[in-house]
């Protein structure tokens, strides 16, 4: 059988997102433990309490979403007998893949994506700029 996983991208980030696993696994709370270490500022705090407006920052976001992906990623194994054949991503997502298939460590990968969110905002300020979806 072929299994595949699929990680979100950005927008799937909200106040409170993974507390009860990183509570609850201390494989899932290390890995926090690392980012918030990794990135000089308190993710668990921004992930756990917010407050809303600065969890959906990219710069943020994309930390905390990659890091709620990987540490689930990381416990798996003890739920799921399958092996990944494929691993895929949305946007984001694909950052996640790529980290969950070895292709950087994870602190890199958490540093990676703090920085691609931080030139995303920059890029384009709060308020400008907007997106949409072609259909058909």
């Amino acid at each position: 059988m072929k299994v595949a996983f699929v990680f979100p991208g950005q927008g799937s980030q909200y106040v409170g997102m993974g507390k009860s696993v990183f509570e609850t696994d201390e494989r899932a709370g290390k890995l926090l433990e690392e980012a918030c270490d990794a990135l000089g500022f308190d993710l668990k705090k921004l992930m756990f309490e917010g407050p809303e407006e600065e969890l959906t920052k990219t710069a943020v976001a994309q930390p905390a979403i990659l890091t709620h992906s990987f540490a689930l990623w990381e416990l798996l194994p003890d739920k799921v007998k399958e092996k990944a054949t494929f691993l895929t991503g949305h946007s984001l997502g694909e950052y996640t893949a790529c980290l969950a298939g070895g292709a950087f460590s994870f602190r890199d990968a958490v540093r990676l994506v703090h920085l691609r969110g931080r030139f995303m905002q920059e890029a384009v300020p709060p308020g400008e700029g907007a997106m949409a979806a072609i259909i058909g």
